[in-house]
């Protein structure tokens, strides 16, 4: 069908991607973005801090899908069709340079998310891409109802609007959601995921906002989840950074069953306990004389040590010497088994994603058509996929919406 009409509802990350990529494959298409507030592209605009994380530099499939929690069996494929590789061809043939920090995300050259937004915007434009803001869509109505031949798209006090095509890119929508499972999808139960935790009145913590370690330990208690590595940060509500963040997105579903309320175990030097207790007993040797709160033997904050040691019940002005060996069994155990009870969960800064979604069995993914209704489309949140933070949730809008704009 050489004019084909494709309409995209939700004007973020993926539903920009999959309009411009259908346009350049098919110039006589009239393609379409609905976006039901007046904002466009607002998680690329706070993504990364302002900077745009647009994706991550890790090139092999089977290893990329190592960091989607939901997800991972699906997108492998999906990765050998376009993966992150293809997207930083795909923005530096459109004048955008990315470059790769040390933990392997990847930015635009300007440290700056407008870039990613204005080559979009300018991309959109230039292949004469409609873009209609305020436009809530209130129904589909497909095809095979009430005689039409084409999708019909029902927006808030304004009239239908038509189709031959419809791609979601709705993102974690409730709305969105209910509207598609009166159409027959299911909907996996959505529930946070990436969210730092919620730790009160814990003295160990108290005044010490700020305070982080680039290699620690953290872990769920009464858990099947594993341990995540990496950095903890304190906050001035409890504990963040990758490592926190992890266990959170892993841990999406178990966690919200327990209400956030668990005991989580926090190793902050990243050693097993007894090759911490051989450390300590190796430093009441050397420095016998020396006050235990001047120093620490680990590569941890002072600030953090000298909280742990106070913890450990020691006096921070105790000359390593007096130590008795049950005294450094404690402070082993405060270093490398720290028990803290989460009460909760905050918002990691604006970066929200959702667990759960349209369920992934109802989608082909080979093409991100519906296995129930022809002719409708998914990419991005609006999927039951997520994944840790570093670029790889906007990697999975951008696979999924190229695949939609090859296949619609």
């Amino acid at each position: 069908m050489q004019n084909k009409k494709v309409i995209i509802i939700g004007g973020g990350a993926g539903g920009f991607f999959a309009a411009i990529n259908i346009k350049e494959k098919n110039p006589n298409y009239h393609v379409t973005i609905l976006e039901q507030t007046n904002t466009l592209l607002k998680k690329v605009k706070i993504s990364g801090g302002g900077r745009c994380n647009v994706t991550h530099s890790c090139f092999e499939p089977e290893k990329l899908t190592k960091n989607y929690p939901r997800g991972e069996k699906e997108l492998l494929g999906a990765f050998y069709q376009f993966q992150p590789k293809d997207m930083i061809m795909w923005l530096k043939k459109r004048g955008v340079k990315t470059k790769t920090e040390a933990d392997g995300r990847m930015f635009p050259v300007s440290d700056d998310s407008q870039t990613i937004i204005d080559c979009f915007l300018r991309e959109a434009k230039k292949l004469n891409i409609q873009i209609k803001t305020g436009f809530p869509v209130e129904k589909l109505i497909p095809p095979i109802e009430e005689n039409h031949n084409k999708w019909q798209v029902q927006i808030k006090n304004k009239p239908n609007l038509e189709a031959d095509a419809i791609v979601m890119a709705t993102g974690s929508q409730p709305k969105s959601w209910k509207m598609l499972t009166t159409l027959g999808h299911s909907i996996s139960n959505p529930v946070p995921s990436l969210f730092t935790m919620t730790i009160k009145n814990d003295s160990r913590l108290k005044d010490m906002a700020g305070v982080s370690v680039n290699n620690g330990t953290v872990w769920a208690k009464d858990t099947k989840l594993s341990d995540e590595n990496g950095a903890v940060l304190v906050t001035h509500w409890g504990l963040s950074a990758p490592a926190v963040l992890r266990l959170s997105a892993w841990g999406a579903r178990e966690l919200a069953d327990k209400n956030y309320n668990f005991q989580m175990g926090v190793n902050w030097i990243d050693e097993k306990p007894k090759n911490a207790l051989k450390t300590l007993k190796f430093h009441r040797e050397e420095w016998r004389k020396k006050q235990i709160g001047t120093l620490s033997p680990f590569e941890i904050p002072n600030r953090l040590w000298k909280k742990l040691v106070e913890a450990s019940n020691i006096d921070l002005t105790t000359n390593w010497a007096s130590l008795s060996n049950k005294e450094l069994e404690s402070l082993s155990n405060e270093l490398t088994q720290g028990e803290f009870q989460v009460v909760g969960k905050s918002t990691y800064k604006d970066e929200f994603v959702t667990c759960g979604g349209i369920s992934l069995s109802e989608v082909d993914f080979k093409t991100m058509e519906s296995k129930i209704l022809p002719n409708l489309y998914f990419t991005g949140e609006v999927l039951d996929i997520d994944a840790i933070t570093g670029g790889f949730n906007f990697q999975a809008a951008w696979t999924t919406a190229w695949i939609v704009s090859q296949n619609i």
